[in-house]
């Protein structure tokens, strides 16, 4: 298990890498790294992401050096106990989904199987968000069932629509915003993913589980 180390991130963040190879159980450590770091409210710190290998740090570098933060962070990092000990209680979802997808008939052809087979295993899911990123409030699920792993598709949307379900590779996700996309779109949810005025914003935060509820 590698200590962690930093690194500064332009000049107004701090980088802690706790590894090089993604895997579950680093992913713990930097969850339960970043739930220490948000526990801490350090003064100056402005927002805490975390990521697959690593955490930034965001402050105010009108008020804190890089080399004043870094080690206050990094202290934190390295007393972070064992992966499950200090990480932010986990919060379920079930996300109610329509599965009329543009692309779900396609998704089915490629891998074999029927529309209602590939309906079925992604309810079936238990799924673990790994971390919010891409846009605000994008969440990478990790869980999603191997007879449904798609590569991204060879020409991505200009536009998916806000709420679009789809898969990609081993994952699955909901786009939060119209945006452009290379994921599966396989169906839609009306749970509002992001709202600014929202207090968090993003409905869904790195270390959740969440779940696919079959609706019409």
């Amino acid at each position: 298990m590698e200590a962690p180390r930093t690194e500064p991130l332009g000049d107004s963040a701090v980088t802690i890498m706790f590894g090089t190879e993604r895997s579950p159980e680093l992913l713990k450590r930097v969850h339960s790294a970043a739930a220490s770091l948000l526990a801490a409210s350090i003064a100056d710190v402005k927002d805490v992401v975390p990521a697959y290998l690593s955490v930034a740090v965001f402050y105010d570098s009108l008020q804190k050096s890089y080399g004043e933060i870094a080690p206050t962070l990094l202290a934190i990092a390295r007393r972070t106990a064992l992966p499950a000990a200090r990480m932010q209680a986990s919060r379920a979802h079930d996300i109610p989904v329509v599965y009329d997808g543009p692309d779900l008939d396609l998704v089915a052809s490629a891998l074999g199987l029927t529309t209602e087979e590939v309906v079925a295993r992604h309810l079936a899911g238990h799924y673990s968000v790994d971390l919010i990123g891409f846009v605000p409030g994008f969440a990478y699920l990790s869980g999603l069932d191997p007879a449904l792993h798609l590569p991204r598709r060879t020409q991505p949307r200009p536009r998916v629509p806000a709420g679009s379900v789809a898969i990609a590779g081993a994952q699955t996700g909901v786009y939060p915003l119209d945006t452009p996309g290379g994921w599966h779109i396989i169906g839609r949810t009306d749970a509002v993913m992001f709202d600014p005025v929202r207090d968090p914003p993003a409905l869904l935060r790195a270390g959740d589980t969440a779940r696919f509820a079959l609706t019409r």
